[in-house]
C-alpha cells in the first residue's frame, strides 16, 4: 500500500501544467502515487502527461473519454487511489518541495481522520498567505465543533479540498467522494460532510500548496451556465444540515453562507452572459424560497442592510419555471 495518493484533475492546463509536474517530482517519494487525471483536454496537456506517466515516480494516468467536470475527476482518482492518505491537488497549481514529506508527519504524528493546512494565493506576481479559520492547531478535534458560529468565517468556509490531507477510510466511509457532475462549488458539500460526518481533524500552519488565482479558463474567471452549480451544491449543504441530529444550530449558518453567496453573484452579475444573469436571478429566487423559512428571516434580520435588501427584494420575484430550471 502506498503512504499517500496525490489525486490530480488536468483539463485544459498546458501552460501551467508543467509547473506542476515539476512540483510534483519535487515532492515524489518511493511509498507515493500521483494519480493523474486528464478530464478529456484538448490543448496538449494531454502529450505533457503521456510523459509524465514514464518520467514521474509514482505517476498513475487515467483518462476519461469525455469531459466530466473537476468534482467528477477527483472521484475517478478516489476510486484508483491505494494509499493510506489522499490528498488533491489542481493541474494549475503547484507545490513547495517536500510539502507531502511534513503533511503526512503531521497527520500521522496527530492520528486523526484528516488535517487542513494554510495556502498561499498567487494572482500573478501577487502572494497572499491564506489561513484555516480556525485558532487552535495541531490539536485533534470534534470536526462538527468546527462549524459553528453563524455569524463567522469558520473551517466550512476554508472548503479548499487540496489544503489538507485525508485518510482513507473516509474514503471507505463514504465521505470523501465529491457530488458528480457538479461544475463550480463542489468543495462546500464535500466540506460540509467532511465536519459532520468525521470524527476527527486537526489544523496545521504548513505553507506548501501555491494556489493559481486569475487563470483565463477557470471557472471562477468565466460567466457561463456552469457557474450556477453554485445553487445544486448549495441546496445540498442545506438538506444535509435539515436532516442532522443538530439541525437548530447548522441552518442558520448553512442559510448564511447561501444567502451570502448569491449576495456575491448578484453583485457581480455584469460578469454573466445576459441570459445566464436572468437565469441566476430566477434560480437564485427560487433558492430563497425553498430555503426554511424561519431560518432564512433570522439570516436576513441579521446580515447588512444592503445585502438583506437585496435578498428580500430577490424573494418576493416571481418567476416562470422555464427559467427556474437548471
Amino acid at each position: 500500500m502506498p503512504k499517500l495518493s496525490v489525486i490530480v484533475p488536468f483539463y485544459n492546463v498546458r501552460q501551467y501544467a508543467p509547473d506542476t509536474l515539476r512540483s510534483l517530482r519535487a515532492n515524489a517519494r518511493n511509498d507515493f502515487e500521483f494519480i493523474l487525471v486528464d478530464d478529456c483536454s484538448s490543448d496538449g496537456t494531454a502529450d505533457l502527461l503521456a510523459r509524465a506517466e514514464s518520467e514521474l515516480p509514482g505517476a498513475v494516468l487515467v483518462r476519461h473519454e469525455r469531459n466530466g467536470g473537476l468534482a467528477t475527476a477527483r472521484n475517478t482518482g478516489i476510486d484508483r487511489a491505494r494509499g493510506e492518505y489522499l490528498t488533491f491537488l489542481d493541474g494549475d497549481d503547484w507545490l513547495a518541495p517536500g510539502h507531502y514529506d511534513r503533511l503526512v508527519a503531521v497527520i500521522e504524528e496527530l492520528g486523526c481522520d484528516f488535517v487542513r493546512t494554510d495556502h498561499v494565493q498567487c494572482t500573478a506576481r501577487a502572494r497572499v498567505v491564506h489561513r484555516v479559520p480556525h485558532g487552535r492547531r495541531n490539536v485533534p478535534l470534534r470536526p462538527r465543533d468546527a462549524i459553528l458560529p453563524a455569524h463567522r468565517s469558520t473551517s466550512v468556509d476554508y472548503a479548499y479540498a487540496w489544503a489538507g490531507v485525508y485518510h482513507s477510510r473516509l474514503a471507505e466511509r463514504g465521505l470523501l467522494h465529491f457530488t458528480d457532475g457538479l461544475r463550480t462549488a463542489e468543495d462546500r458539500p464535500w466540506i460540509w460532510k467532511l465536519h459532520r460526518e468525521a470524527e476527527s481533524f486537526a489544523v496545521t500552519g504548513l505553507l506548501g500548496v501555491f494556489y493559481r488565482r486569475g487563470v483565463a479558463s477557470s471557472l471562477t474567471q468565466i460567466g457561463d451556465v456552469r457557474q450556477l452549480d453554485f445553487i445544486r451544491a448549495f441546496d445540498e449543504v442545506v438538506a444535509g444540515a435539515a436532516e442532522d441530529a443538530d439541525a437548530a444550530s447548522l441552518l442558520p449558518k448553512a442559510v448564511r453562507t447561501y444567502c451570502a453567496i448569491i449576495s456575491h453573484h448578484l453583485g457581480s452579475i455584469e460578469r454573466f452572459e445576459p441570459a445566464v444573469a436572468r437565469k441566476l436571478k430566477a434560480m437564485s429566487a427560487a433558492a430563497l424560497r425553498r430555503m426554511p423559512q424561519d431560518a432564512l428571516d433570522e439570516v436576513l434580520g441579521s446580515m447588512d442592510a444592503e445585502r438583506a435588501t437585496r435578498l428580500r427584494r430577490l424573494r418576493r420575484r416571481t418567476v416562470p419555471g422555464a427559467e427556474v430550471a437548471a
